[in-house]
C-alpha cells in the first residue's frame, strides 16, 4: 500500500497571522486558508446591516488588461458594453462561454481605454487568466497579466463606512460615486479605493500592497472604534450577498447556467457586436429561456441549501444557495425554476433530506438597503 496523499497546503493571505490574533475561525475556502467568523456570523452579519465590517478579500484575483487593443480585448470577451465605461468607473460583468455559461463573473476597471484592471474569483483565478491570455494572444495589441500576487484587498462594508474611510483616506472617497475608483492613501500607504460592494449595504475595496494591508486593517479596526467596527468572516459574507441576490460562483451561476437563466440579462448587450457567447444567448431568448434563477422563502420549517431538489407543477428545478437570513428572520434562497414556475407567488416543494417542503417564489432582492 502506498504512502497516504500528502493534505494540499493553503494558501494565506497578507493578513492570516492577525486573522489568528483576533480569534478567527479559519476554514478551506477554494485552496485558501480564510476566516469565517470571529464573535459569531449573526453579529458579524448585523454589524454591517447596522455598522460596518472589515473583510480580507485579499483571495481574490486582479489581471491586468493592456495595450492599444485592450477595450476591443474586452468587448470581445465579455457581454457588457466596455465601451460605455468611463476612466475611473467599473462595472459587472463575466467571462462566458460559447453557450453563453459562466466561465466567472466579475468587474472590470476602467483606468484608460488601454489599460484596465479585472477582478475575478479567487478559485477561478488560473482559468480566468489563461482563458484570458490566450485569447488576446490570438489578437494581438494586447497584454494580460495575472497580478494577484501584488495586491491585497479589504473591504470596509456598511451604513458607517463611509464615515470611517474619510477620516483615514487623503483624498476622500466619500464621494466616489457608486461603482467609481481612484488612487488613494488609506493610512498613510498608496492605494486603488472602489466602491462597489457584496453585502447590499455601501461599502468601499481597498487594493493595497500586500505588505501595508495589516497595518491598514488595524488602522481602521482602531479608528472604527465609535462606529462600532467588526471584523467579518466568510459566513456572514455568504449571508449579505444572498440576502441581496448576488450570485456567488459555483452556486449560482456556473458553465453550465447561462447569462439569462442567471437573471442577469442586465449585462448582456448584443448590440454592441460580437462576443464570447452572443450567438447563443441571442438564439435562447429568441426560443424562450427555458428556466430562471429566483428567490424564495420557505413557508414550511427548515432550510433549502445548495443541491436539493426543487419540485413544481411546470417541472423540477434546483437549490442554487439557502440560509437563515438574519436580517428578515426566516429561511430564504436561490433557485433555478422552469419558467412556467418564476413567478412572484409560485408554491413549489423541497426536497429536505427526504422531507418535502412548502416553499414559495418571493420578489428580490430580499433585502434593500434604507435610502440616505
Amino acid at each position: 500500500m502506498g504512502a497516504p496523499a500528502a493534505a494540499a497546503v493553503l494558501k494565506r493571505t497578507p493578513l492570516y497571522g492577525l486573522h489568528r490574533e483576533l480569534g478567527a475561525r479559519m476554514v478551506d475556502f477554494g485552496g485558501w486558508e480564510m476566516p469565517v467568523q470571529y464573535a459569531g456570523i449573526l453579529e458579524e452579519h448585523r454589524a454591517v446591516r447596522e455598522r460596518v465590517g472589515l473583510f480580507d478579500v485579499s483571495h481574490m484575483g486582479e489581471l491586468d488588461v493592456q495595450g492599444p487593443g485592450a477595450l476591443d480585448a474586452l468587448q470581445a470577451l465579455t457581454p457588457n458594453d466596455v465601451a460605455k465605461l468611463a476612466d475611473g468607473r467599473i462595472h459587472y460583468s463575466a467571462f462566458l462561454t460559447e453557450r453563453g455559461t459562466f466561465v466567472d463573473d466579475l468587474l472590470v476597471y476602467r483606468r484608460a481605454g488601454d489599460s484596465f484592471l479585472v477582478v475575478v474569483n479567487a478559485s477561478n483565478t488560473p482559468k480566468d487568466f489563461e482563458w484570458a491570455r490566450t485569447w488576446a494572444q490570438s489578437r494581438g495589441q494586447v497584454r494580460v497579466e495575472d497580478r494577484s500576487a501584488d495586491y491585497a484587498l479589504i473591504a470596509v462594508q456598511g451604513p458607517k463606512s463611509a464615515a470611517l474611510m474619510s477620516r483615514l483616506s487623503k483624498p476622500d472617497p466619500s464621494d466616489l460615486p457608486y461603482y467609481g475608483f481612484r488612487d488613494t492613501e488609506v493610512a498613510g500607504a498608496r492605494t486603488l479605493v472602489s466602491r462597489t460592494g457584496y453585502t447590499g449595504e455601501d461599502g468601499f475595496e481597498v487594493y493595497c500592497r500586500p505588505e501595508d494591508a495589516e497595518r491598514i486593517f488595524r488602522r481602521l479596526l482602531e479608528e472604527g472604534k465609535p462606529e462600532g467596527v467588526a471584523p467579518c468572516g466568510l459566513g456572514a459574507r455568504d449571508t449579505l450577498r444572498l440576502e441581496a441576490k448576488m450570485a456567488l460562483y459555483g452556486n449560482d451561476i456556473d458553465d453550465t447556467v447561462t447569462a439569462y437563466e442567471a437573471d442577469l440579462g442586465w449585462i448582456v448587450k448584443p448590440a454592441k457586436g460580437e462576443f464570447i457567447g452572443r450567438e447563443a444567448l441571442v438564439a435562447q431568448k429568441a426560443a424562450g429561456i427555458p428556466r430562471k434563477l429566483v428567490g424564495f422563502e420557505m413557508a414550511d420549517r427548515g432550510i433549502a441549501r445548495h443541491g436539493y431538489a426543487a419540485k413544481t407543477a411546470a417541472g423540477s428545478g434546483v437549490v442554487t444557495s439557502g440560509t437563515h437570513s438574519p436580517t428578515l428572520g426566516r429561511p430564504i434562497g436561490l433557485a433555478l425554476l422552469p419558467s412556467g414556475a418564476a413567478a412572484v407567488g409560485t408554491e413549489f416543494e423541497v426536497d429536505i433530506r427526504g422531507r418535502s417542503a412548502a416553499a414559495r417564489v418571493v420578489p428580490t432582492p430580499f433585502y434593500k438597503r434604507p435610502s440616505a
